[in-house]
């Protein structure tokens, strides 16, 4: 079955490709550290990320890196985080490769497959986690114990943190409490994250994008609340009825079109691998025509993203009892805010689409975490178009802002600038992080392991 993996791998990708990939032995290895990830359940309520902190300190151990490089630690027992750091000269400052362990829920019986199984499948990895965040995760570890055997000797330390919460939040965020209680293990120059990525349509290779901004994640609550009663005596005034009314709005309205140098330069970009009445409207949205912005939006939900803040409903609630008129309804609204976008802006836009005094909006959880852009240094730049044209010719590195948010906001606001690079293609209208039957094309999966191996090479020279 192992060499039948790399024969199928073989057949992914065009002629000579396959000889430009890391040898068969460490694909094996990231493989084997994939699936020990995937198969450890991580969710929040449900698993622990300790297990998969210990697991991988375990190998690293094995591969000969010396205890006292090998910290796992975290703000629970069950939350713990792992940070190793494999030595250089220190010609350098330090090299940090994030990554989170932890991932969101997944019920077994909403998948086709085991969710905390990795199965092959017709030339996808399918498990949660695979492309959110496990598959960077995996390739940091196996990319380290290769460097050390091989006896790589970087200018700068290489840090490489997997960590807890990233999707959970809270207390329990790795990155959050390492920064507040273990500064300096994860003190470095700047850091490569997950974010970015390589974007595919149709199985064609078009963008490999370089996150250098992202959007604020916020969670808004609104509620609507009255005496009740008994449901055989109906009246008009029905929390669930005023809370439906409260959501159609938000559902029919659209936050004001924002285009930045990012956004603007990504579109662009894109433009030049269209022809036709699509490669026009993308030139003339970045030039901010709004009738082509409209039709860019409905092209594709990613373009819709980057384009301007989005609010949607997530979960709701409501009623207490099957005989009862209900007293209170809920929902809450996840926010996605656009980098020229304020918090206040968001909540005041909320209030007003409602348009109703018995329908309350709060922020919900806790106060969201906001960063500048990281500055799009020509090291780093340059780091990835040199490695993106060996490994896909003619495919352009373009920075991009992200639609989602990392735990890179909490290390710009601390001063580390953090970089989405991941090399990992996937569809660019089918990503499954956070969905059912998450999935990552198996020849992506170890393309993206060997344009990490070879871009951390570089920079850390």
């Amino acid at each position: 079955m192992r060499f039948l993996t790399f024969l199928a791998v073989s057949l992914f990708l065009s002629p000579g490709f396959a000889q430009n990939l890391s040898p068969a032995a460490d694909q094996q290895l990231t493989r084997e550290i994939y699936k020990e990830l995937i198969e450890i359940n991580t969710s929040f309520s449900t698993g622990a990320t300790t297990p998969a902190a210990e697991a991988m300190a375990a190998r690293l151990r094995v591969a000969g890196f010396p205890a006292s490089d090998i910290q796992v630690v975290g703000a629970a027992p069950h939350k713990m985080n792992l940070v190793v750091r494999y030595r250089g000269t220190g010609a350098k400052r330090p090299l940090l490769l994030l990554a989170h362990l932890d991932v969101v829920e997944a019920k077994r019986s909403d998948w086709t497959f085991d969710p905390f199984v990795l199965h092959e499948q017709d030339g996808f990895f399918y498990g949660r986690g695979t492309s959110d965040d496990k598959a960077q995760a995996a390739i940091w570890i196996a990319n380290l114990i290769r460097y050390r055997r091989e006896g790589f000797r970087p200018s700068r330390d290489l840090i490489v943190a997997l960590t807890a919460d990233e999707e959970g939040g809270g207390p329990y965020n790795g990155v959050v409490w390492l920064l507040e209680n273990h500064r300096k293990l994860l003190d470095a120059e700047f850091a490569l994250n997950e974010g970015g990525g390589g974007e595919m349509h149709d199985s064609r290779r078009l963008l490999n994008l370089l996150q250098v901004a992202e959007k604020t994640y916020a969670d808004f609550r609104i509620e609507a609340r009255n005496p009740g009663g008994h449901s055989a005596m109906p009246v008009k005034e029905n929390a669930i009825y005023r809370l439906a009314a409260a959501l159609e709005r938000i559902s029919r309205y659209e936050f004001p079109i924002r285009l930045n140098e990012v956004t603007r330069a990504y579109f662009r970009a894109t433009a030049s691998l269209y022809t036709g009445a699509l490669a026009e409207d993308l030139q003339a949205a970045a030039r901010g025509d709004q009738q082509a912005i409209a039709r860019v939006a409905a092209a594709s939900p990613v373009w819709n993203a980057v384009l301007h803040t989005t609010c949607v409903a997530t979960m709701l609630d409501g009623g207490h009892a099957l005989n009862a008129l209900p007293q209170t309804a809920g929902a809450n609204i996840n926010c996605r805010v656009h980098p020229d976008d304020s918090l206040q802006f968001v909540f005041d836009t909320l209030r007003k689409v409602i348009a109703d005094d018995k329908v309350d909006v709060r922020p919900s959880g806790e106060p969201p975490t906001s960063a500048p852009a990281s500055p799009l240094r020509d090291d780093i730049l340059s780091a990835a178009k040199r490695v993106t044209s060996q490994m896909w010719p003619g495919v352009p590195v373009v920075p991009c802002m992200g639609t989602g948010a990392t735990d890179g906001r909490f290390l710009r606001a601390a001063g580390i600038p953090t970089y989405g690079m991941t090399g990992l293609f996937l569809e660019r209208d089918d990503k499954r992080a956070h969905g059912q039957n998450e999935r990552v094309g198996v020849a992506q999966f170890y393309e993206s392991e060997t344009y990490l191996y070879r871009l951390v090479r570089e920079l850390a020279q």
